[in-house]
């Protein structure tokens, strides 16, 4: 199993609400408000008057046949338009309970 968290500018909400929902991945949480900037060339999403965009961020477990599928997605939703922001990390998951 593979842990998948996406970070993305709150305007891709849509987009990744609906590509969890087709393809069927049921278990995740959400965070609103999250603060940050990309390593080379984003801009500071800070939710303030000087920066005021924000991000939201989504982490889930998958079974690895699902990696592929959501990382071409934020591939995707990325080339649409690379000045918003999105990024997905991904960690092996050694152990639930």
């Amino acid at each position: 199993m593979k842990a998948i968290m996406i970070i993305y500018n709150q305007a891709h909400t849509e987009k990744i609400e609906y590509m969890l929902d087709k393809l069927e991945i049921k278990g995740f949480s959400m965070w609103e408000n999250v603060q940050g900037t990309g390593t080379n060339t984003g801009v500071p999403h800070l939710g303030t008057h000087a920066w005021p965009e924000i991000n939201k961020s989504v982490l889930t477990v998958v079974e690895d046949n699902l990696v592929d599928k959501v990382l071409d997605t934020v591939k995707k939703i990325d080339a649409i338009n690379e000045e918003v922001g999105i990024r997905a990390f991904v960690w092996d998951v050694l152990k639930t309970v």
